[in-house]
């Protein structure tokens, strides 16, 4: 087990990755002095896996699951209606504003349910046990909460840190193949922005890591969370720009996921898209080398991602996407761009430049 702490201060959070930790949920969620009713949110797929343990879980620690909510899967059920769901259930039972939250699943789960804790009653706790590995290496981690709109992805949204992550290991090897591929796009990704090494060991082990070698899963997945947990540390609500790193490859694939409707690509597949266009405008931009470009394209091919932009997707139209995304200020976006593996910068450009240049 590898505990990696997110440090807010007075806010502050560990982050628990390991084998067979899922089990530990209730007895540290009464170790903050949590007592009696609590929620789960889940998902169909994830409750009928792993449902009953953390309930089971739950209940030995004193805590009683009144609110018990199952989502059907899918982003594109990461929108209003699903939150309403949530908040029915929640008031139904007369939560107050100790109750907490307890987020078994993906991302959408996690986004969902936190954004849920985050506004009603003015803020309950959450805790965020991510099953799926583009959760455990990234958006359980860091507070961001929201939904979907028709305008574009998590435009209705706040910052609403967990009171701690307990990544299980062992959920990985219940993912259907295409959610595990879609997860390493964020591992990539953090190889890009400040980690060679990591780059380099995904490289190295590529067949190791699609085969959930256990140790070499729990270093990964460790690794990802400290370069999450660093930046988040220093730039919690994107106001000081350290945070917008993370965003390398989501401009784009935020605008590829939009255009499709959520419904043909997983994040991770549109993150993966993303990654390419967003070296290969860097290459254009002469920020970086043909080389760069070749290594990250090469390595998520390996790893069994999509690497371009549909062709059906009109210039115009992703254009007009990346412009209405959340990061956009005035149709221009403040770009990650890649000098080489490990070493990004920013640069300002046009929605409709990034566009032409994918």
């Amino acid at each position: 087990m590898i505990e990696v702490t997110v440090d807010l201060g007075p806010r502050s959070y560990p982050i628990v990755i390991g084998s067979e930790v899922l089990g530990t949920v209730g007895t540290r969620l009464a170790a903050l002095g949590h007592r009696g009713g609590c929620g789960l949110v889940t998902s169909e797929r994830v409750g009928a896996l792993y449902g009953d343990r953390v309930r089971d879980a739950l209940r030995a620690a004193g805590l009683e699951p009144v609110i018990d909510v199952a989502l059907p899967d899918g982003e594109e059920h990461k929108n209003l209606v699903s939150l309403n769901v949530i908040y029915d259930k929640m008031l139904q039972v007369g939560v107050d504003r100790r109750t907490p939250l307890v987020a078994l699943g993906g991302g959408v789960v996690g986004d969902l349910t936190g954004f849920a804790a985050a506004t009603l009653l003015r803020g309950l706790p959450v805790v965020q046990v991510p099953t799926t590995l583009l959760a455990q290496v990234d958006s359980a981690i860091g507070g961001k909460t929201g939904v979907n709109h028709a305008a574009g992805k998590n435009l209705i949204g706040a910052f609403h840190q967990p009171r701690f992550v307990l990544a299980d290991t062992t959920t990985l090897g219940t993912l259907p193949p295409r959610e595990l591929r879609a997860g390493l796009a964020e591992v990539v990704k953090y190889g890009v922005i400040g980690d060679p090494a990591l780059f380099e060991t995904i490289e190295a082990r590529a067949d190791d890591v699609l085969r959930l070698e256990p140790e070499l899963m729990t270093e990964v997945v460790a690794a990802c969370c400290r370069h999450k947990a660093a930046v988040v540390g220093v730039d919690e609500r994107e106001e000081r720009g350290e945070r917008a790193v993370l965003n390398f490859g989501h401009t784009v694939g935020h605008g590829v996921e939009m255009l499709t409707d959520y419904r043909r690509f997983l994040h991770g597949e549109a993150v993966a898209i993303g990654m390419v266009a967003a070296a290969r405008i860097s290459q254009r931009l002469g920020a970086c080398g043909d080389d760069v470009v070749a290594r990250i394209e090469s390595l998520l091919r390996r790893l069994g991602l999509p690497t371009a932009v549909p062709a059906e997707l009109a210039p115009s139209a992703l254009a007009l996407a990346v412009r209405t995304d959340k990061k956009s200020s005035g149709g221009r976006i403040r770009f990650v761009a890649v000098e080489k593996i490990g070493r990004v910068r920013f640069v300002e450009l046009d929605a409709a430049d990034i566009a032409a240049m994918c």
